[in-house]
């Protein structure tokens, strides 16, 4: 159900700050990770799966549970916060990530993690899966939604494009997708690596519909999943213009913490940017 009072909103917002900190323990204690594209897309992911995404943790390979692809896979720390959050796993299965055998691996993994309904690896892959979801949905007369989140530095990878015309040519209403739009790659700002030009109207010229939102302002990412929930004659896409490492100073816009774990002194400086203070952080 879509929270829409001032106390819901509040309580969104209050999980996605519970998420940060885990997406800082989490990179800290493993010495690696991708905390920047965690941080940007946590918003977004805390609205679909504590307002809109019907899963249930005690079920987590229900057939009928609408489907979420996180195809910016690396940015696994945010998707396991969540999780936590949800209670599809443990507090303490955190602490196994990018461990051997962990639960929560560096890339999420569909073998590894109840909850996830896609192993990432390569980028470009998660929107061609995701509309095979959604195919599969409407051949079972299901109501079932499928939910893809990709980034901006992603849709450089030529199988986006191809997946969004098939999409748009298949009039899947129940394919929706996120686009975590930080400006940020693995290397350099998107702009500087591969201009992406006018993203909106790309997608538009592939037939979907499109609208943008701020991908931090809870009430925007409400109103753009019921915006996309509206939209059942063809594939829905949101444009979420986001920061990278949102909410810590130091990782905001900085090309460095793509793939980089904060020290010990970023750690406590990170958690007490985010109201919290522990013992040794």
């Amino acid at each position: 159900m879509m929270a829409t009072t001032t106390a819901d909103i509040a309580n969104l917002e209050a999980i996605a700050t519970r998420c940060r900190a885990q997406i800082l323990r989490m990179t800290h204690r493993a010495a690696a990770g991708h905390p920047g594209g965690s941080l940007s897309e946590i918003d977004i992911l805390v609205a679909l799966y504590f307002s809109r995404l019907n899963v249930d943790p005690n079920e987590p390979k229900l057939v009928e549970r609408d489907r979420f692809i996180l195809s910016k896979g690396h940015a696994s720390p945010g998707m396991y916060a969540v999780l936590a959050e949800k209670g599809f796993i443990t507090e303490e299965d955190l602490s196994s990530y990018r461990v051997l055998g962990g639960v929560c691996q560096g890339h999420v993994d569909a073998k590894w993690t109840p909850g996830i309904d896609f192993s990432a690896g390569s980028l470009g892959m998660g929107l061609s899966f995701g509309m095979g979801t959604a195919i599969a949905a409407r051949l079972d007369g299901s109501e079932r939604s499928t939910w893809v989140m990709i980034g901006d530095g992603e849709m450089q990878e030529g199988s986006v494009w191809e997946a969004a015309m098939a999409a748009a040519h298949h009039e899947l209403g129940n394919l929706n997708v996120f686009v975590d739009k930080n400006n940020i790659q693995n290397d350099d700002f998107v702009e500087v690596q591969m201009r992406m030009f006018d993203i909106p109207a790309k997608w538009a010229g592939f037939g979907w519909a499109v609208r943008e939102c701020d991908g931090h302002d809870m009430q925007q990412i409400l109103d753009a999943i019921a915006w996309a929930d509206s939209i059942t004659d063809r594939p829905a896409v949101v444009i979420a213009n986001t920061i990278k490492g949102k909410g810590i100073s130091y990782m905001e816009n900085n090309p460095a913490f793509h793939g980089a774990a904060p020290n010990d002194e970023q750690l406590g400086i990170g958690l007490a940017e985010l109201g919290i203070f522990e013992v040794g952080a």
